[in-house]
């Protein structure tokens, strides 16, 4: 298993192990021991699948406030997208700054991002399936996101979108910028 850490500090990207013959393949996609050795000790507790239909899908910056932040370790089933955390820590050294990432089925990379941060990704083909873990369980009541072209974070998204309107939820279309959202994350030092 391949495990890259990123210039976010906590961020990585994981690009396990797949063995295939003339059959098919085969993957772990979770292991508690071999991901708590690579300092992912979470225990995650709900799996969450979508599917967006068609490329051009945006789909973020989403979190959960405390309580009930969570953890995830995402990553595609089928299709490509582009994925991107957002440090989202008040007095975090890292504070809007942003990694993105493209998973796809093809290349299997999951994608781990810590509590205190802001997660989206972008659909680069139809029919994208994508799965992830989290360490909390939902709660609308903390279910939280800010706008994906906050000029403050300024993500790039690949320079995919080339001028086209992404496709968007009525949520995302009125998330409000980071300086007006009610985030409640402190950077506390490194884990």
């Amino acid at each position: 298993m391949k495990v890259t850490e990123t210039k976010i500090p906590g961020v990585k990207i994981i690009e396990p192990d797949c063995f295939g013959d003339h059959r098919g393949w085969f993957m772990e996609t979770y292991s508690t021991a071999k991901y708590s050795e690579m300092g992912i000790c979470n225990v995650f507790v709900q799996d969450n699948h979508s599917m967006s239909g068609k490329k051009g899908t945006l789909r973020g910056l989403h979190f959960q406030n405390n309580p009930m932040a969570q953890a995830k370790l995402v990553r595609c089933t089928k299709g490509a997208v582009i994925d991107v955390a957002v440090d989202i820590r008040k007095g975090s050294p890292t504070y809007k700054q942003w990694v993105s990432v493209e998973l796809s089925a093809e290349n299997k990379r999951q994608f781990y991002i810590p509590r205190g941060f802001a997660h989206g990704f972008l659909t680069l083909t139809d029919d994208v399936e994508f799965e992830y873990k989290v360490d909390n369980l939902y709660s609308k009541e903390h279910d939280r996101g800010i706008r994906y072209d906050d000029p403050a974070i300024g993500v790039d998204w690949g320079g995919l979108l080339n001028g086209i309107e992404p496709i968007l939820s009525e949520k995302d279309v009125n998330g409000p910028l980071l300086a007006d959202s009610d985030v409640n994350f402190v950077y506390e030092g490194e884990e």
